[in-house]
């Protein structure tokens, strides 16, 4: 028991002086934020501890050294007196609010000796105040000059920027106005149509199904599909279905019979001598012994198919530029099958296969409208992977 105890000790002093030795490394490499959340996590747990002492000394050191560097870099970048500068000062005067956050749960600290640890606390709102306007004002000029160059991918730059701003400060000036026009101006229009030169009828709910490309979770938050043309926009992009073929076969039945034998258990008899007598056992009972006999069946398979083979491709299109992008083959086939059994003769001589197959009847054979429409669930999953691997930009 004493060596139990003596183990479990060891291996909790380990860990104790394996956590003070990856905080004493952290400071030595210079990564303060990490030696403050480590030794903050471990002052959490319990504040007085054999290892208290080491984590509370950790912490005021790289608090110190911390706050000293953000300090420095701010006073430099405001002497810099660069509008760009501000993103920077605004987010180190977060930091230096956090760290203080972070720490307020657990002060006031005492080591094991009653030295209070000092941790100097200031208030930095207005200087947070101060900073979060002037990122907010050169955020807002930095998105109208993306804006202004009109291109759409300088448009999405715009908006993110403007996402930014709503966030720090919302109803600046007209911001939700101009998120909302560099979201229309970064988004690539595509007009989609389905053109058939099969000589087949395709579904008109096929149709919708495949134009629909909201159904396609392709999760493309700049690019609008557009069935019907609006004359107010203008199409950077067009994707068009070709079906060249839709071939679909003859309704066949086709039919296989097979002959069934099997040797049966079929009751029982007595058991003769040579002389034709019934044999009797130890106990002077007649001996009954099984009486087999042979069984036979005929069974006739019938298989029903018809198939319906769908090809073409997939087209992409610059509208703007008037070029072709590439073009990438979309093609399905759907089997109807349907398969069943018939006997005649002895039940008992068929397979446990033959009898699974009994339980199956003769289907009407679906349209060929309706060939089609199962056809579409793999060409649309096709027709998803083309859209997924093959982006505009």
């Amino acid at each position: 028991m004493r060596t139990t105890i003596t183990l479990v000790l060891v291996a909790l002093t380990l860990l104790g002086c394996n956590s003070v030795k990856r905080n004493q490394k952290f400071l030595a490499q210079g990564n303060y934020d990490q030696a403050i959340y480590l030794a903050v996590k471990k002052l959490r747990k319990g504040k007085v501890s054999s290892k208290s002492d080491a984590h509370i000394a950790l912490l005021e050191e790289a608090f110190v050294k911390v706050v000293d560097d953000d300090t420095r870099r701010i006073k430099f970048l405001e002497k810099e007196n660069q509008p760009s500068n501000s993103k920077e000062i605004f987010f180190r005067y977060l930091d230096l609010e956090e760290r203080q956050n972070l720490l307020r749960p657990i002060l006031p600290l005492t080591n094991s000796q009653g030295r209070e640890a000092k941790f100097k606390i200031k208030d930095y709102s207005q200087d947070i105040l101060v900073a979060k306007n002037n990122y907010v004002a050169y955020s807002y000029d930095e998105a109208a000059q993306y804006l202004n160059r009109n291109t759409t991918l300088d448009a999405r730059t715009a908006y993110n920027i403007y996402c930014e701003i709503e966030e720090l400060q919302e109803n600046y000036k007209d911001v939700r106005r101009l998120k909302e026009q560099s979201r229309f101006l970064g988004t690539d229009f595509v007009h989609v149509e389905l053109r058939n030169r099969s000589g087949q009828i395709i579904p008109r709910r096929l149709e919708r199904e495949l134009l629909d490309f909201n159904t396609y979770d392709l999760d493309d938050f700049w690019t609008q599909y557009h069935e019907e043309p609006k004359s107010d926009i203008d199409y950077q992009f067009g994707i068009r279905m070709n079906f060249e073929e839709i071939a679909i076969s003859p309704e066949r039945i086709s039919e296989r019979e097979f002959r069934r034998k099997k040797k049966i258990e079929d009751g029982w008899k007595y058991q003769l001598d040579r002389n034709g007598n019934v044999m009797k056992d130890s106990l002077g009972n007649d001996i009954k012994i099984p009486n087999y006999i042979y069984v036979t069946a005929r069974v006739m398979y019938t298989t029903q198919t018809k198939s319906v083979l769908v090809g073409g491709d997939v087209h992409y299109r610059n509208l703007e530029q008037g070029r072709d992008m590439g073009r990438h083959p979309l093609a399905t086939e759907f089997i109807f099958e349907n398969e069943f059994a018939k006997f005649r003769g002895d039940e008992r001589a068929l397979t446990e296969e033959d009898l699974r197959f009994l339980e199956f009847d003769f289907i009407p054979f679906p349209s060929n409208e309706q060939m089609v429409l199962d056809a579409g669930d793999d060409i649309k999953a096709r027709l998803r992977d083309i859209l997924r691997q093959n982006s505009l930009r």
